[in-house]
């Protein structure tokens, strides 16, 4: 079935590392973004089968949640919602206990949270606008709401992080509630803050950056959470149904500025600003009209552990000329301890998928 993502591009403050499309607005101009998405949702809708939907952004409960229910309400309308998993990304600072009671009456029953980090000498410098305490109270806020799956996002790659603090922080958020994590090596992306020196001198080096995503894969596992992607780990249950199809190649309507679509073989976008989206909603950017499947299953597929088939991927149109050079690289690989091969299915380790774009590039040469 088909994924749903609905951008919702407003932020109180740009954080220094972040790269996505995030502006600030007034509330006429969050009241024309939400008139503009609903009628792009309505136009688009086919009655098609959805199972998951989710609001990314930005911080989605800058709409309001009122508002979030009515895009709920404007989907179930415009599709067949089967099921679905309704996810809401959240700052802790972001959202109220009874916002988060709205949006559990409304159909959301999934939230991921941007905690980032316990430390909150750590939050300053990541220029979040929320400390520990308000993190924690955030999640409990979510538990008594009645949420039973619960995201939070870690941050790591800062100096004077370390496999026990990592350690700490995962347990912290297990006993919170939370049954899935995400755990990002902070990049300095080009045109954030994080390029200048001041932010710069504080983060790790490739290496120390490396360790220590070994040292939070290992954390992760202690506390129960099992990983199932390069940057995710969940209880068992818990993976997030949405992000799976993304690297499932799976089909998904994107609504918002800067949002993307996958749907009948075609990858597109909507506008990237949000004063183009509120003028012509259902303006839309091919940006690759005919991808390379088995390029891209192999691509978004090592992404997970779960891995690939390469007869498959053969099957799929991946050059048979290549076969005989993948599969000594893959054992190449099984043998310096980055991948595994069971059965035909192979899967990059915690130690491969550090290089993962490195073996993807070779794979795919």
């Amino acid at each position: 079935m088909t994924g749903i993502y609905i951008h919702v591009p407003f932020c109180e403050r740009k954080c220094p590392y972040c790269a996505f499309y995030s502006v600030s607005a007034s509330n006429a101009e969050k009241e024309q973004y939400y008139k503009a998405l609903r009628q792009h949702i309505i136009s688009s809708g086919t009655g098609q089968r959805c199972d998951t939907v989710y609001f990314g952004g930005g911080t989605p409960p800058l709409i309001g949640a009122r508002r979030i229910s009515g895009i709920i309400e404007t989907l179930s309308r415009s599709f067949e919602l089967c099921d679905p998993e309704i996810t809401v990304e959240c700052n802790p600072n972001s959202i109220l206990p009874e916002d988060m009671s709205l949006l559990r009456e409304s159909g959301v029953n999934r939230l991921s949270v941007g905690v980032q980090s316990l430390d909150d000498e750590e939050l300053r410098f990541l220029g979040r606008l929320h400390d520990s305490a308000s993190a924690e109270r955030a999640l409990n806020n979510a538990v008594n709401a009645g949420f039973e799956n619960i995201s939070a996002d870690l941050m790591i790659g800062i100096r004077g992080q370390t496999a026990e603090s990592l350690r700490r922080s995962t347990m912290k958020l297990c006993q919170l509630g939370a049954r899935h994590i995400s755990v990002y090596m902070i990049k300095a992306e080009q045109g954030t803050a994080f390029c200048s020196e001041k932010y710069l001198s504080r983060l790790m080096d490739d290496d120390e950056v490396s360790e220590l995503y070994l040292a939070a894969v290992q954390a992760c596992e202690e506390s129960g959470f099992k990983q199932y992607e390069i940057s995710n780990f969940a209880f068992p249950g818990f993976e997030s149904r949405h992000n799976l199809k993304y690297w499932r190649c799976e089909e998904y309507l994107g609504f918002g500025p800067s949002a993307h679509s996958f749907l009948g073989g075609m990858r597109y976008r909507c506008a990237n600003s949000l004063q183009d989206y509120i003028s012509d909603p259902e303006k839309r950017f091919i940006t690759d009209k005919d991808p390379d499947k088995a390029e891209e299953y192999v691509l978004l597929g090592l992404r997970l552990c779960e891995g690939i088939s390469l007869d498959k991927a053969f099957a799929m149109g991946l050059d048979r000329s290549k076969a005989s050079r993948a599969i000594v690289l893959c054992k190449e690989l099984v043998k310096a301890g980055m991948m595994t091969d069971i059965n035909g299915i192979i899967s990059l380790t915690p130690k491969g998928m550090l290089v993962s774009n490195s073996i993807i590039s070779e794979l795919l040469k």
